[in-house]
């Protein structure tokens, strides 16, 4: 396993990034949708248009149903964005992510990004699967882990 750079050290432990693509993967066994999670050092500008930026670079938009959806932090900085495709916010709606978004900062602030993690998956796992139940013939199109910019 690739060493990651300090300041992810600092933030998740190797154990803590096995734990978050695991909960990737168990949330996407009952559903098409797809998950992502990514951690930049720094965000100097607005956490929402940096995240849409690392979502079109991670291809998120280009699986095949369109309900792609990203976790971004900025770990330095303390800013974080969560984003849907266009299918999965027409569905849940912007209270949705609000709520989410209030979960996970609320672990972070306890100092339990794991838990904040694993909590806001496991919950958008199982909106997912009520919205975009997994198919007979779906493939997971992403990769699970987190992704480091």
């Amino acid at each position: 396993m690739a060493r990651h750079p300090r300041w992810v050290r600092r933030f998740l432990k190797e154990a803590d990034l096995g734990a978050i693509a695991r909960a990737v993967a168990e949330a996407e066994r009952y559903t098409s949708a797809e998950i992502r999670v990514h951690l930049d050092h720094r965000c100097p500008g607005d956490a929402m248009q940096r995240a849409v930026a690392v979502f079109e670079r991670l291809g998120m938009h280009r699986t095949v149903e369109r309900h792609g959806v990203l976790i971004y932090v900025a770990v330095a900085d303390r800013k974080l964005a969560v984003i849907g495709d266009a299918g999965i916010h027409e569905r849940v709606g912007e209270a949705y992510w609000r709520d989410l978004v209030t979960a996970i900062t609320g672990h972070f602030g306890k100092e339990h990004p794991r838990a904040g993690f694993v909590h806001a998956i496991t919950e958008l796992g199982r909106i997912l699967r009520r919205h975009f139940p997994r198919g007979p013939d779906d493939t997971d199109e992403l990769a699970n882990d987190v992704s480091i910019g």
